[in-house]
């Protein structure tokens, strides 16, 4: 005669690990995400630190930080403002010519970095850059890690569209 074990435990052990997503899934989306990094803040007159702005101001900030993080830069850097030739995402390259922006380019930015902003509005702006697309999974041999382009660096708050004058 077979007996029949009934092991709830183990059965509700099985059924949480069941639940969960793994990263290697077809419909997982982390890998495509982008993400942000404060290391190279910096905080000028033309630009605000983050004391600068109201509580609503950072609340948007944040609400859209966490809204871009949903897709890639490369999405970002598509998607057209509404009937606007701009993008949600621009990329300048390189920091603007002196005539054309109020601040000031700091030195302890990368020399192979992308200048680029992220608008928030119609005059609010988050500027910071990019790793160039050659330089994606390039492994640093000091630090161990790899470079990554779907990282954006905040550099500067830009409050009043200074950095980027038409």
């Amino acid at each position: 005669m077979k007996q029949k074990y009934n092991n709830s435990r183990a059965k509700k052990k099985v059924k949480l690990i069941s639940s969960h997503i793994t990263i290697f899934d077809a419909k997982d989306r982390l890998s495509l995400r982008c993400k942000f990094n404060f290391h190279y803040f910096n905080i000028q007159e033309a630009g605000q630190d983050f004391k600068d702005w109201t509580q609503p101001q950072l609340v948007e900030l944040l609400t859209k930080l966490k809204e871009f993080s949903e897709n890639s830069l490369k999405n970002w850097n598509a998607m057209k403002l509404g009937n606007s030739v701009g993008h949600i995402l621009e990329v300048y390259t390189y920091f603007p010519p002196k005539d054309k922006t109020d601040f000031i380019e700091p030195r302890n930015i990368p020399i192979e970095a992308e200048w680029c902003r992220f608008r928030l509005d119609s005059d609010t702006r988050v500027i910071g850059f990019i790793i160039p697309e050659k330089h994606h999974d390039t492994f640093h041999k000091k630090s161990g890690f790899r470079f990554d382009k779907n990282t954006f660096y905040i550099v500067f708050l830009d409050a009043e569209h200074k950095f980027y004058i038409p």
